[in-house]
C-alpha cells in the first residue's frame, strides 16, 4: 500500500494542482455541527438516499418537495405512526416515486430513529458521537437496524449530512484494489474492516479525516 503522500500527488497532478484538488475536497460538519442538525433532516436524507439508490437522481430531486409534504416533514414522531393504510394510499399519488417497499422503509427508518433518541438523546447525537475509526461499524449499524440502507445508500446519507465518510465509488475500489487492500468491491465485514484499516492508516499519515482520504482517492485514479 503506497503513502498517502504520493496518492495525493498523483491526485494533484491529474487535477491541476494543490489548489484545484483541495477546492474539490468537501469538508465534513464538526460534532456539534451534527447534533445540532434536527432528526427530520437526518430522516429527510435517509428517505432521499433510499430513493436515489438505482433511480435517477434529478428526477427524485425534483420530486422531494412532494415528499417533504407526504411525509410531513419528515417528523419521526409523525412518520413512526403512519398507518399501512395511509402509506398504501401514496401509491395512487404521482407527485411521489411509487415504490411500495421504499415508501415503507421510511416508516421503517423513522422508527429507527426513534430508538437511537430514546437511547442517545437524540439521533444526531449518535452519529455525531461515532468516532471515525468506527465509520464500519456506524454502516453496519445503519444496514442492521436501518431499513434499505445497506451499501452506497448510507455512505451517501452520511456524507451528504456532513459526517467524515468515505464512499466506496468505483474509483476509491479501483485504488483500494490496486493498492492490495481488497481484492474486489469489499461487502464482507472482513474487507470492510481490512478498508477501514487503510483509511485509517493514512488518515494517520496525512492527518486529515475519511471525507478528505476518500474524495483523494477517487480523484487520482485515471
Amino acid at each position: 500500500m503506497r503513502p498517502f503522500g504520493e496518492l495525493y500527488a498523483r491526485a494533484a497532478r491529474r487535477k491541476g494542482g494543490e489548489a484545484a484538488l483541495e477546492a474539490l475536497i468537501p469538508r465534513p460538519k464538526s460534532a456539534a455541527e451534527l447534533a445540532a442538525i434536527g432528526d427530520d433532516r437526518w430522516l429527510s436524507q435517509m428517505a432521499k438516499s433510499v430513493f436515489q439508490a438505482g433511480f435517477v437522481w434529478r428526477v427524485v430531486e425534483h420530486k422531494w418537495p412532494a415528499f417533504e409534504r407526504a411525509f410531513q416533514a419528515f417528523d419521526p414522531h409523525a412518520v413512526a405512526y403512519l398507518s399501512d393504510d395511509e402509506l398504501d394510499g401514496m401509491l395512487a399519488d404521482a407527485s411521489l416515486i411509487r415504490h411500495h417497499a421504499k415508501l415503507r422503509a421510511v416508516r421503517d427508518n423513522a422508527r429507527f430513529l426513534l430508538d437511537l433518541a430514546a437511547e442517545h438523546g437524540s439521533a444526531a447525537r449518535y452519529f455525531a458521537a461515532s468516532p471515525r475509526g468506527a465509520y464500519v461499524d456506524l454502516l453496519l449499524t445503519l444496514k442492521r437496524r436501518g431499513s434499505r440502507l445497506g451499501g452506497h445508500a448510507a455512505q451517501y446519507c452520511l456524507r451528504r449530512m456532513g459526517v467524515d465518510s468515505f464512499i466506496l465509488t468505483r474509483d476509491v475500489v479501483a485504488v483500494l484494489v490496486d493498492e492490495g487492500v481488497v481484492a474486489r468491491e469489499p461487502t464482507s465485514q472482513r474487507d470492510l474492516r481490512a478498508v477501514q484499516a487503510a483509511f485509517d492508516d493514512w488518515c494517520e499519515q496525512s492527518g486529515r479525516g475519511l471525507t478528505s482520504v476518500s474524495r483523494v482517492l477517487a480523484l487520482s485514479i485515471d
